[in-house]
């Protein structure tokens, strides 16, 4: 799969999550098997560039190439400006945010707000195409709600502007992350255009992966909420497209060592105050289904010292392998 003159190792990418998919985890994913992956949304606001929080999210340091970044906003100027000065800091790939959801996004006219305003969705796109000689693509939702499905138009749009990648989660605005995803209007979008379209939405097992590109025709998946807990997912999806055959899951001491150097990623990263705050979501949706892991996670969110949160989790699995 090619994005521009990019060549992707496989058709599985990463989607970004703000909170979710930053460094640490976007390494950590590629080496288990994800072929592309696109870092957290960044706002256009100039004002916002100097703030912790977008050094954090611009920081690539060491990341594989190729390098994306989202950004996001409603201004075509702004826009236009962001994609210049992040391929300035080594962006090789521009993705513009049309699909969060979230109220404090949507409030001020940028993410799938956008997708009611057909006309500044192609002042947007073309702003941004003109800006940066790199390749431009887009994260869009089927629609605004169920009744005004527009991601055909969109799609069409996006390609006329010189975007050279989709992204298409399967659900509106007005769902969020409610229901199931929905792969009708992303198999019409890929039957609409030539550029390569990525399907995004409830892929959490191998079997769901293959259904889904049969179903749609798209050319790549793109996983969220489906690696979170689980970065084994990609690895696990390569093996089965390619052989028909389910990987067993990762073994307890391959899941110690993962969530150790993910943990500690995490506590290098942000620092051990803050690092050890982002390492508590992640424990949650790596236990989740684990023996015992509700109440470790517990014991984990109360934890101020990231030597502590490594100790208990070296406990807990040498408790496993004492019980297997």
């Amino acid at each position: 799969m090619n994005i521009g003159d990019h060549i992707l190792p496989n058709r599985l990418a990463l989607a970004p999550m703000a909170g979710v998919t930053d460094l640490p985890f976007r390494q950590l994913c590629r080496e288990l098997g994800a072929g592309y992956v696109v870092g957290e949304m960044i706002s256009c606001d100039p004002r916002l560039r100097g703030t912790r929080k977008s050094m954090l999210r611009s920081n690539h340091d060491g990341e594989a190439r190729p390098i994306a970044v989202q950004i996001a906003g409603s201004e075509p100027e702004w826009m236009a400006e962001a994609a210049r000065y992040n391929v300035g800091l080594g962006a090789e790939i521009i993705d513009i945010n049309m699909g969060c959801p979230a109220k404090k996004v949507c409030n001020k006219a940028a993410g799938s707000a956008l997708l009611e305003h057909e006309d500044l969705v192609g002042d947007i796109l073309r702003a941004v195409v003109d800006a940066v000689e790199v390749p431009v693509t887009l994260k869009i939702r089927t629609g605004p709600d169920r009744e005004r499905r527009n991601g055909v138009r969109i799609a069409r749009i996006a390609e006329a502007s010189g975007i050279q990648a989709l992204a298409v989660h399967g659900r509106t605005r007005a769902d969020r992350f409610r229901g199931e995803a929905e792969y009708n209007t992303i198999s019409e979008i890929v039957a609409a255009v030539s550029i390569p379209v990525y399907a995004n939405g409830d892929v959490n097992s191998p079997q769901e992966a293959k259904a889904v590109l049969a179903q749609t025709g798209a050319e790549g998946l793109m996983l969220g909420r489906g690696a979170q807990g689980n970065p084994w997912i990609f690895r696990e999806i390569l093996h089965y497209l390619d052989s028909g055959e389910l990987l067993p899951p990762p073994s307890p001491e391959a899941v110690h060592a993962v969530m150790t150097r993910h943990i500690r990623g995490l506590h290098q990263f942000y620092g051990e105050h803050q690092g050890v705050r982002v390492a508590r979501k992640h424990f949650g949706w790596y236990l989740a289904d684990r023996p015992g892991g509700q109440a470790l996670r517990d014991r984990l969110v109360r934890i101020k010292l990231a030597s502590e949160q490594l100790r208990l989790l070296d406990d807990y699995f040498l408790s496993c392998r004492e019980a297997a």
